[in-house]
């Protein structure tokens, strides 16, 4: 296993405002790897960069020389806090000891963005996370612009699909799979995010789910989405009041343990 890297998910990433479950950052873990195990290249993107708990993880898996693309408003204002978000954004990299690309931040609407606007600063992108806006027209935009900036090999991490608070992410990703039926499929399911690549790469992104180290802890239960059959990676209740009780207690360092 990538010790140094799971220390990173579970202890120093943890001081970062933000959102992502575990499950989700050994996910992303296992997929990047196997893509540079396989010399798949390409960017990075996300939407949705919040205070940049994401952005870091895949700075850290990544290193300091790949390209993400990170898009945001950084619109969020916190008058009791004393800076801006970008400011927070920036602040967190310091700590972390992490690089943020400026040339690769794009302020803005997702919406008004170009499949051009990424592929110029980081070329065509093996990993498209999105985690924007949560309203249908969002998740429209938002899938068609990573499907057009994709490299062959890339997938698309959609999150909050099933989160019943927001039911029109849902609806995004059904029309958006369903429009393109037959070239894209979902490979991977947790309880927070979709996996999605090209239909001539599911065969691989499976294996990778299915034998990746990172991933042993999780039951793999295999399901069917619109015509592919996708592993949900099950994780039991048991655990993760483990982790939560770990984490509320400070034990962050001792925390990973519940998830190998």
């Amino acid at each position: 296993m990538n010790s140094s890297i799971r220390k990173f998910i579970f202890r120093d990433l943890q001081a970062i405002e933000g959102y992502i479950d575990p499950p989700d950052a050994l996910v992303f873990l296992a997929v990047l790897r196997s893509q540079q195990s396989a010399s798949l290249q390409g960017g990075l993107a996300e939407i949705g960069v919040y205070y940049g708990r994401s952005y870091f993880l895949l700075r850290k898996i990544c290193g300091e020389t790949e390209k993400i693309v990170a898009i945001d408003p950084f619109d969020i204002v916190n008058p009791d806090h004393g800076a801006t978000q970008y400011e927070r954004f920036l602040a967190g990299g310091r700590q972390l000891g992490l690089s943020v690309d400026a040339q690769c931040v794009i302020t803005s609407d997702s919406t008004l963005i170009r499949p051009g606007d990424i592929i110029e600063r980081a070329g065509m992108v093996r990993f498209f996370s999105i985690d924007g806006g949560h309203m249908l027209h969002h998740v429209e935009a938002d899938s068609h612009l990573a499907a057009a900036s994709l490299a062959e090999h890339g997938i698309i991490v959609f999150d909050d699909t099933f989160n019943p608070a927001w039911p029109e992410v849902t609806a995004g990703v059904t029309d958006f799979l369903r429009a393109e039926a037959g070239r894209f499929s979902v490979f991977c399911l947790t309880k927070y995010k979709t996996y999605v690549c090209r239909q001539t790469f599911h065969d691989f992104y499976s294996h990778t789910v299915k034998t990746s180290p990172e991933l042993k802890a999780f039951d793999h239960l295999e399901t069917e989405f619109l015509g592919s059959t996708a592993i949900r990676l099950h994780n039991p209740m048991r655990r993760r009041i483990a982790y939560e009780v770990m984490v509320g207690l400070g034990m962050r360092a001792l925390s990973e343990r519940a998830y190998r």
